[in-house]
């Protein structure tokens, strides 16, 4: 059955605190009961069919959402910009295999594809709750900007990356593969990196009468927090690989949705100051535009990527 070895992983620190946190609460309070959009509906009805596929629908529901002034496009604005990255990288040959890269560039969206597709036409019971989680939080608009932002990367990373690892196959040349995979978390910090510095520039001077930082926010948005959370799903993909067995495959599935639900709700319950989250409110409150800051990170990724 392989290496089992990756087995131990839920007796990580970490992993066990988000696995206890998962079970403190159910996801549905974040149920929220609104009738389906036709439109959005429209643009993730159908399976994706290729990277470019992938790309313009993702632009389009971003662009519905933000006309709509629906939170869950804080999440598209870094995803969309994540895929047009990796389809530049891909073009330039800049990995080993890009035809396995084309592949998780479109599985991995499948994942996001069908949780959206599910939650707006309101079948939750065939949405991950990590993104049960994000979805109705951001529609509830009671967080912060980069809380929505971390919610959607939570759930896309510590439960469906694993998942389409499995399904698009690590072999053969598995070596060559866990290069290219690696290759993303680059891309993925710079992103996040663009996105904290656009926040930390509004917040700045509310942070600074309180004299505060975003705490754990910061922490998990950090560049050696994210590779963690790739490397680990590798970590899964490969013992589902190599075990080859059914309580392996359910095992590491609902390892999965437990800690990144976990994960979700203690992104919900930063460990910032009471005064710092509601300073920070407030200013989101007075001065946020969520289609202006699309554009500015949109503009912003153009410059330094």
């Amino acid at each position: 059955m392989g290496d089992l070895s990756a087995l131990g992983m839920l007796l990580d620190t970490s992993r066990l605190r988000q696995l206890q946190k998962s079970y403190t609460s159910s996801v549905e309070r974040f149920v929220v009961d609104e009738t389906p959009d036709t439109e959005l509906l429209s643009l993730v009805e159908e399976p994706f069919r290729s990277v470019d596929d992938v790309h313009d629908r993702l632009e389009e529901l971003e662009a519905t959402l933000l006309e709509q002034s629906d939170r869950r496009a804080v999440f598209l604005t870094i995803y969309t910009e994540m895929t047009a990255a990796t389809i530049q990288e891909i073009d330039a040959g800049a990995f080993v295999d890009p035809a396995w890269m084309a592949r998780y560039l479109v599985q991995f969206a499948e994942y996001y594809r069908r949780a959206f597709y599910n939650y707006e036409r309101g079948a939750v019971d065939e949405v991950p709750d990590p993104w049960i989680v994000t979805f109705g939080t951001a529609l509830e608009h009671d967080v912060l900007v980069m809380q929505d932002t971390l919610l959607g990367i939570n759930a896309h990373i510590n439960y469906d990356l694993a998942l389409t690892l499995s399904d698009i196959g690590l072999d053969p040349d598995r070596p060559d593969k866990f290069a290219d995979h690696t290759r993303i978390n680059e891309i993925l910090r710079r992103l996040v990196s663009v996105q904290q510095d656009l926040l930390a520039r509004q917040y700045a001077p509310g942070l600074a009468r309180i004299g505060d930082r975003l705490g754990e926010l910061d922490d998990l948005a950090a560049a050696a927090s994210l590779r963690r959370a790739r490397k680990q799903a590798w970590q899964i993909a490969v013992l589902r690989t190599d075990a080859g067995w059914l309580p392996i495959d359910r095992y590491t599935r609902w390892l999965l949705a437990r800690t990144a639900t976990g994960g979700a709700y203690l992104l919900l319950e930063p460990t910032a100051s009471q005064a710092t989250m509601e300073t920070l409110h407030e200013i989101e409150a007075d001065e946020f535009d969520l289609a202006a800051h699309a554009v500015e990170f949109h503009d912003l990724v153009q410059e330094r990527l």
